[in-house]
């Protein structure tokens, strides 16, 4: 590793460990106060523990499988302290959710060299960071030596088209649009086939916002999938969820509505920054079997960060690597 990719590592472990500053502080004191006294990990302390988790928005599903992992792993080894508890957590945790999702590739912003250009459709209700979260992806696929293009298929919204151009001017990239009340599929067509034009790496689609209507926005996005499929057929190749991490447990409630009305196959989990509620992101990761490819740690648009599951832990349960 040279010096620039250590520096890199570092000011992103920094950004990571500023982010969750609120969720450790609250999850942390919680699990002081419940190993304070202990010696042994008892049915009381299990209790305790339970507690921690479900008042961190973990989710209740999620919560009894990290307890059942953790008595289990107590069965096979002797539980001394704070420090040993936050390793065995920490272990059981990722261990756990690395069942359930293949890890992201190691280099972020990462694309497939397989096609061009790669096409992502963003989803997720007005308000999560929908916005923001395409032009921060959209900024760093450029810094990766990427091509990129923007498609404002989110003609519902006044405020939508304007918002992505901002953004897609702070980033550097092109945005293509129409005027307001147009048809979202033409405004993916036209951006594909711009896209292919131009020799474009990676392509990204803002949708629509609206989830009130579950068979029409269903309808809405299948039609902008056949339509992209007759410029680029294999589109779109990701369909990336934005939740607003700040929610909690209404997070969980989008993501099912979602996930049952289009094949959604990334989430990003936003404004981990604001919340004490980042426990949310375990929660996700590991009840709808979809990997969590980004979290969003600021407003700035370098706070966007591929998710990865070991240091999103180790950062929360504040362990330092040795």
């Amino acid at each position: 590793m040279g010096f620039f990719d250590f520096f890199s590592k570092e000011k992103k472990k920094e950004t990571l460990d500023k982010g969750l500053e609120r969720t450790k502080e609250g999850l942390f004191s919680k699990l002081a106060r419940a190993v304070a006294g202990k010696s042994t990990i008892d049915d009381d302390f299990l209790d305790e523990l339970e507690e921690v988790f479900l008042t961190s928005d973990v989710g209740v599903e999620t919560t009894l499988k990290i307890l059942d992992r953790i008595k289990e792993r107590v069965k096979r080894d002797k539980y001394v302290g704070t420090e040993e508890l936050n390793n065995l957590l920490c272990e059981e945790i990722v261990e756990m959710l690395s069942e359930n999702e293949t890890e992201n590739d190691l280099s972020d912003f990462h694309i497939p060299t397989s096609h061009k250009p790669h096409v992502i459709m963003v989803v997720g209700v007005n308000g999560v960071g929908k916005t923001t979260t395409i032009g921060k992806l959209a900024h760093n696929f450029k810094a990766a030596g990427n091509k990129v293009m923007l498609g404002a298929a989110d003609t519902f919204r006044a405020a939508a088209v304007e918002q992505l151009e901002v953004w897609g001017e702070r980033a550097g990239v092109p945005v293509i649009k129409q005027k307001l009340g147009a048809d979202p599929a033409a405004v993916a067509y036209d951006t594909l086939s711009s896209a292919v034009a131009n020799d474009v790496d990676v392509v990204i689609i803002d949708t629509a916002g609206r989830l009130h209507n579950k068979i029409g926005l269903m309808d809405e996005l299948s039609k902008i999938k056949r339509v992209m499929q007759k410029v680029v057929p294999d589109a779109p190749h990701d369909i990336l969820l934005v939740l607003d991490g700040s929610t909690g447990q209404n997070a969980f409630e989008q993501a099912r509505q979602f996930v049952a009305a289009t094949s959604v196959n990334q989430l990003a989990i936003t404004k981990l920054d604001g919340t004490a509620k980042g426990g949310v992101v375990i929660g996700i990761s590991d009840q709808f079997k979809i990997p969590v490819k980004y979290i969003g740690l600021g407003e700035g648009i370098g706070d966007l960060q591929v998710f990865h599951k070991r240091d999103f832990v180790e950062s929360l349960l504040d362990i330092k690597n040795q």
